[in-house]
C-alpha cells in the first residue's frame, strides 16, 4: 500500500504536511536510484540510461485479505496522515485480486484473516493458470507496452522441503497435481510469471529460487519445445528474470557496507551482534517457528561469500506491536586490529520498514524493464541487481556481498550492455535464432538476416559510444 500511495502522490503532484520536513510535494522518488539523476558523485541513473518513468507505471496486485487498500494504508500508520487522507478514498476503490494461499507455509497469526483467497480446492495447475489469467488481464486492461514484473512482497513463507533441480521436474509436479511435493504459493506465482514472460522478484526470505526455477527463466529452455512445456496452453518466449532473495533495505545494506569498510582497513571482523524490533504484520508472522527459520537463514548468511570462518554473526529479531512499521536496529561490530587489539563500532538505525523497501521494488521493476528491452542474459541481470538482496541467489549466487562491490557490478553491466558489447547478448540471440529455425518459425536465411541486423545494431552502438 505504501507503493500505491507513493505512485498516486507522484501522479497527482500532491503536496502534504510532514512532521519532519514541513510541507513537501511530489514528484519525489527519493531512494529509487533509477528515478533520480546523479549529483555530486552520488549514485543516480536517471538520464544516464533510457529507464522507465515509475510515475507512468501500472500497478495491481493480489492479497489474501480483503481490506481495502486505503484503509490498510491508514491502519499501517506508515505515511503522514495529510497524505493518507488525500489518497485513501481512491485507493479504497482499487480492486484487489484474490491470492493463492497455503496455510502450511505461513505462521498461525495469518490464518484467521486469510479470507480473500483463490479456491483452495483447485489443483496446482489450475492455481497457476488462474494467476496467469490475472497477469494477462492486468496487461490488457492497463495497455501495458513495457515489461511486467511480479514482486513477492507478502509475508515470509516457511522453506519448501523440496529442492527442485530441473524445470521439467517442477512443471511435471504441477501438471500432475503431485501434492506430495512441497510447492509454496510463491513458487506458483514465479511459475505463472515465467510462463507469461514476466520477471519475478522474491522480496521475501523463503527459498522460492531453485535450480529448477532458474532454468524455467532461461529463454533457451522456454524456446526448446520441450514435451513438458508443450502441455501448457501457451508459453511466452520473451526475456524475463528471476531475482532474489529478500530485499536488502536499510540496516542490512549498511551492515554490508560497514563490514566492507572494516575489511578494507585490514581489520579482521570477529563479532557482529545485531538486534532489530518492530511491530508490523511481517514481524508478527515471524513469531512463528514455522517461518522464522527462513528469515534467520538469509539474515545470518549475508557474508557467506567472504568466507570469514571466524566471524560470529548473530541476529535477534523481536515483535513489538507498539512500534508498528518503524524498525529499530542496533548493531555492534567488533574486529581485531594491529597486535590483535579490539576495534568496536556501534550503529543505530530507525526507519519505516515499508519506506525502505518500496524504492527497491521500484528499482527492481525498472531494471527488469530496461534489461528486457536489451535482451540481456539472465545471469548478467541477476548479478547486476544483486545489491537489492540480502542473499543474492539464482544467477547471482556467490556475488561479493560488499555493497560498493555490488554497485560496481551494476555499473559494469550497464556500461557493457548499453554499448552493445555484451557477448552473452550475442550468444542469446544466436541461440534464439537457431531455436526459431528448428521449430519452423523462421528459415535459415531469415535467421542469418536477423543476426546480421543485430550485429550491425551493436556496431552502431559502439560507434556512438566512442563518438560521445
Amino acid at each position: 500500500v505504501t507503493l500505491v500511495a507513493g505512485h498516486l502522490a507522484n501522479n497527482q503532484n500532491s503536496s502534504w504536511e510532514t512532521a519532519a520536513a514541513g510541507r513537501v510535494s511530489a514528484p519525489n522518488w527519493n531512494g529509487c536510484i533509477t528515478q533520480i539523476p546523479p549529483k555530486g558523485g552520488g549514485v543516480g541513473f536517471k538520464g544516464r540510461y533510457e529507464l522507465a518513468n515509475a510515475t507512468t507505471a501500472a500497478i495491481s496486485g493480489w492479497d489474501i485479505r480483503p481490506t481495502p487498500l486505503g484503509d490498510a494504508l491508514y491502519n499501517s500508520r506508515v505515511l503522514d496522515y495529510d497524505l493518507v487522507r488525500q489518497v485513501r478514498e481512491e485507493m479504497n476503490d482499487m480492486p484487489i485480486l484474490k491470492g493463492v494461499y497455503d496455510a502450511s507455509f505461513l505462521g498461525e497469526s495469518q490464518h484467521a484473516t486469510a479470507t480473500h483467497i483463490v479456491d483452495p480446492n483447485l489443483t496446482l495447475l489450475q492455481k497457476v493458470e488462474h494467476l496467469r489469467k490475472d497477469i494477462r488481464q492486468f496487461i490488457q486492461v492497463n495497455n501495458v507496452d513495457g515489461h511486467t514484473t511480479v514482486i513477492w512482497s507478502a509475508s515470509v513463507e516457511r522453506p519448501s522441503e523440496t529442492d527442485f533441480q530441473s524445470a521439467n521436474d517442477l512443471l511435471q509436479v504441477i501438471l500432475n497435481n503431485d501434492t506430495a511435493h512441497d510447492i509454496s504459493s510463491s513458487m506458483m506465482y514465479a511459475v505463472a510469471a515465467a510462463l507469461e514472460g514476466c520477471s519475478f522478484v522474491n522480496g521475501g526470505s523463503q527459498n522460492t529460487l531453485s535450480p529448477a526455477m532458474s532454468e524455467l527463466y532461461e529463454q533457451s529452455y522456454r524456446t526448446s519445445g520441450d514435451s513438458v512445456l508443450a502441455q501448457f496452453e501457451t508459453v511466452s518466449y520473451k526475456p524475463c528474470y528471476l531475482l532474489g532473495t529478500d530485499f536488502k533495505a536499510g540496516q542490512t545494506k549498511f551492515k554490508t557496507a560497514a563490514v566492507e569498510y572494516i575489511r578494507a582497513l585490514g581489520l579482521t571482523p570477529r563479532v557482529i551482534a545485531s538486534s532489530n524490533h518492530l511491530g508490523n504484520n511481517d514481524m508478527l508472522n515471524l513469531t512463528s517457528k514455522t517461518t522464522i527459520d527462513a528469515k534467520m537463514r538469509v539474515k545470518s548468511n549475508i557474508f557467506e561469500p567472504w568466507e570469514e570462518t571466524e566471524l560470529d554473526h548473530q541476529v535477534k529479531v523481536m515483535y513489538t506491536p507498539f512500534m508498528l512499521d518503524e524498525k529499530r536496529d542496533v548493531v555492534e561490530y567488533t574486529s581485531l586490529g594491529f597486535l590483535n587489539c579490539p576495534h568496536t563500532m556501534l550503529t543505530y538505525t530507525r526507519c519505516m520498514d515499508s519506506v525502505l523497501c518500496v524504492p527497491l521494488m521500484v528499482d527492481a521493476a525498472v531494471w527488469c524493464d530496461y534489461f528486457a528491452r536489451l535482451n540481456v542474459s539472465t545471469l548478467s541481470v541477476a548479478r547486476a541487481t544483486a545489491y537489492l538482496f540480502k542473499v543474492p541467489e539464482g544467477g547471482a549466487k556467490g556475488v561479493d556481498p560488499g555493497f560498493h562491490r555490488q554497485m560496481q557490478e551494476l555499473e559494469s553491466t550497464l556500461k557493457q550492455v548499453s554499448s552493445g558489447d555484451s557477448p552473452e547478448n550475442a550468444a542469446d540471440l544466436r541461440t534464439l535464432f537457431k531455436k526459431g529455425v528448428a521449430s519452423g518459425v523462421i528459415t535459415e536465411e531469415q535467421a542469418a538476416t536477423l543476426q546480421s541486423m543485430a550485429s550491425f545494431s551493436q556496431h552502431v552502438a559502439k560507434l556512438h559510444t566512442v563518438a560521445s
